[in-house]
């Protein structure tokens, strides 16, 4: 039992240090890779080199499906194009796990010690990513050596060597098996190494491993296929297409296994290379079959995934029509109803927000950080969209009213920043230090969020209706607000005297949220003030009429004493 959790660690080490490789590389030459593979499309055989090279860098055919797919769905490269870049990665990653099936169990020590070192010292980003991903293949080879040491005892073991004969007698259930490993694994690669291990050491019979690389191969296109589920049709498409090419040319190298063995042990009859050889001719071959037929597979992919009417993005404007820009108020119109879905998303951010302080839920808290880049997406819309109408010859009401739906879709816009950008920010921090606010603190935050959210159904009223009693409502919810989070504070402190652990542990944490909390209501606000303006209530400075005579006294003297322009 120990040895097999032994062997599962190793595994499990080995598919970790492969996500640390791919993420390290990601992130230090993610753009760099991204425009590669845009700019390698200009026919199929330049798109499967740079599908290959590109997963050579990342690790990860799955994670070069899914790009290759974004960029599918956003219309910038075809399907038949983005199916050669998928043979072209198949074969990078092969390629792969051949030079890591080469001894280099000794490089590990030096990797992981580098990869620390940039990662704690580096001080530029992209460093610290290569020190990620040096720390990653480091892991890889150590958990390779792993999987060799742990599995030799294993392999004496009576209830594995009967259950390996057994499994070696269904040779079906043997590719399910590895297909399915290979979906949960989401790694391709990882399995391919686990295998060429297993059967270095001599636990896997020949024939078995054999059988199981090409259950691997097919598998490998699941995680794709399931990760553009909810993607548009051109992106399901490429991952349909990746794995109409593995089914089939796995279906075909099962049934030809036993004619294959032959040719590839002359090649090189050491078990671990074996695995290997056959995991790159078998995608060499996929490549070689049909890279001329991706045009084809294209059009059989368009028709077993054909458009369908796809729910709104949410980033997407809904109401903007450039027919109406004809008449302005129409447009106006549909400008103010797209500005209250942005309404309708903060509201939800902010009930979210909510539950984000009560949980410390991080998925959470990615969710309202998508939601905010809906917001970025529908302001930049709406922006584009009153700037057309703004050049229409535009009466007085109409061009104020052109003026207030773009001011309050900035706000709502700097609403979304603050509670993406600071807010959880702030979630984070707590999250990751397993902070607690105190009882008291807690029902504060609920009830500062609480009335923040009521101001915001207060504002959004007093944008669509314009109503001047309503836009006196919200500025003194403000006032109220400001008085809240003034007297909030000053009980955080009365609790920080008495010595609460909670408390002093989240002092900073708790004032910033209230602050932030503030600065989006004033935001919130702001509806309101042209509204009064128009009507004649609101005072051209809050300052006392002694204040502003003092100001316009110093500035008098200002001006006798600048020398004269004569």
């Amino acid at each position: 039992m120990q040895l097999l959790v032994t062997l599962l660690g190793a595994v499990a080490l080995l598919i970790w240090g492969l996500r640390m490789v791919r993420t390290g590389m990601t992130r230090a030459y993610g753009a760099d890779l991204r425009r590669a593979l845009g700019a390698g499309t200009r026919n199929r055989f330049v798109a499967a080199l740079t599908g290959a090279g590109v997963t050579a860098a990342m690790q990860s055919s799955t994670a070069t499906v899914l790009m290759i797919a974004s960029f599918a769905a956003d219309g910038l490269v075809p399907v038949s194009a983005a199916l050669a870049v998928m043979l072209g990665a198949d074969v990078g990653t092969a390629l792969v796990a051949r030079v890591l099936t080469f001894d280099l169990g000794w490089l590990s020590p030096g990797l992981i010690f580098a990869g620390v070192v940039a990662f704690n010292v580096g001080r530029r980003t992209r460093a610290r990513d290569l020190g990620r991903a040096a720390i990653g293949l480091g892991l890889v080879l150590l958990s390779i050596q792993l999987l060799v040491a742990t599995s030799a005892p294993l392999r004496d073991a009576p209830g594995m060597q009967e259950l390996l004969r057994a499994l070696g007698g269904e040779p079906a259930l043997a590719l399910l098996i590895a297909a399915a490993l290979t979906w949960l694994a989401h790694s391709g690669l990882a399995v391919v190494l686990m295998l060429s291990s297993l059967a270095g050491s001599g636990m896997l019979a020949v024939d078995l491993a054999l059988t199981m690389v090409i259950g691997a191969n097919i598998g490998a296109a699941l995680p794709a296929l399931t990760g553009t589920l909810g993607q548009s049709a051109l992106a399901r498409r490429v991952a349909l297409g990746n794995g109409l090419f593995r089914v089939v040319g796995g279906l075909l190298a099962f049934a030809l296994l036993p004619w294959l063995v032959g040719p590839l042990v002359a090649l090189d009859d050491t078990p671990a290379h074996l695995v290997v050889n056959l995991h790159i001719g078998f995608n060499l071959a996929l490549l070689a079959v049909f890279i001329g037929l991706t045009g084809p597979v294209g059009v059989l992919c368009a028709r077993l995934a054909p458009d369908r009417p796809d729910a709104p993005e949410p980033s997407q404007p809904q109401y903007l029509d450039p027919a109406a820009m004809n008449t302005p108020s129409v447009a106006l119109a549909n400008a103010a109803r797209e500005t209250l879905r942005m309404g309708d998303v903060i509201e939800t951010m902010l009930r979210e927000t909510a539950e984000v302080f009560r949980r410390n839920d991080r998925k959470q808290i990615a969710r309202i950080s998508e939601m905010d880049d809906w917001i970025d997406g529908l302001y930049l819309a709406i922006k584009l969209y009153c700037t057309e109408i703004s050049r229409e010859q535009l009466n007085d009401d109409d061009s104020r009213r052109c003026a207030d739906v773009l001011g309050f879709a900035t706000n709502l816009e700097h609403v979304g920043d603050i509670i993406d950008k600071n807010l959880m920010e702030l979630a984070a921090k707590k999250v990751r230090r397993q902070l607690q606010f105190s009882d008291d603190g807690a029902d504060e935050i609920d009830a500062m969020l609480e009335r923040v959210h009521a101001n915001l159904k207060l504002a959004l009223s007093v944008f669509v209706s314009t109503d001047v009693r309503v836009a006196r409502q919200l500025i003194a919810a403000k006032e109220e607000l400001r008085d809240l989070e003034r007297e909030m504070g000053e009980r955080h402190l009365s609790r920080m005297r008495s010595a609460v652990p909670e408390t002093i542990e989240t002092s900073g944490l708790h004032l910033d949220v209230l602050r932030d909390l503030k600065r989006i209501d004033s935001h919130l606000a702001s509806v309101a003030y042209p509204i009064l303006e128009t009507a004649g209530e609101l005072r051209a400075s809050r300052l006392t009429g002694r204040a502003r005579r003092t100001i316009r006294g110093q500035a008098e003297k200002t001006d006798a004493a600048a020398p004269s322009a004569d």
